[in-house]
């Protein structure tokens, strides 16, 4: 892709292309039904995001992911990170 097209998408969000690229090939890669390997992801997820997250509800958004194996939705869990600010 061209350079100045993700240089907009780092001003806009504040998150390196370097970090995406490192999430998307975590993610493409990981096993959902390894409670670590998902951790890690949550983790990142969270850090890119700029969120913290509680440790309570980082086990939720784990054992969510890890029941579903392969079958990660991002909405489901943007869902739940958006409902626990309310």
């Amino acid at each position: 892709m061209h350079d100045s097209f993700f240089k907009k998408i780092e001003q806009k969000t504040g998150v390196s292309m370097d970090e995406v690229f490192t999430l998307a090939n975590a993610i493409q890669h990981a096993d959902f039904s390894d409670e670590r390997q998902v951790k890690k992801i949550v983790r990142k997820v969270s850090k890119i995001a700029g969120k913290q997250i509680s440790s309570d509800f980082e086990d939720q958004i784990v054992k969510s992911v890890v029941q579903k194996g392969n079958k990660l939705n991002l909405n489901e869990i943007a869902n739940m990170m958006n409902q626990k600010k309310e």
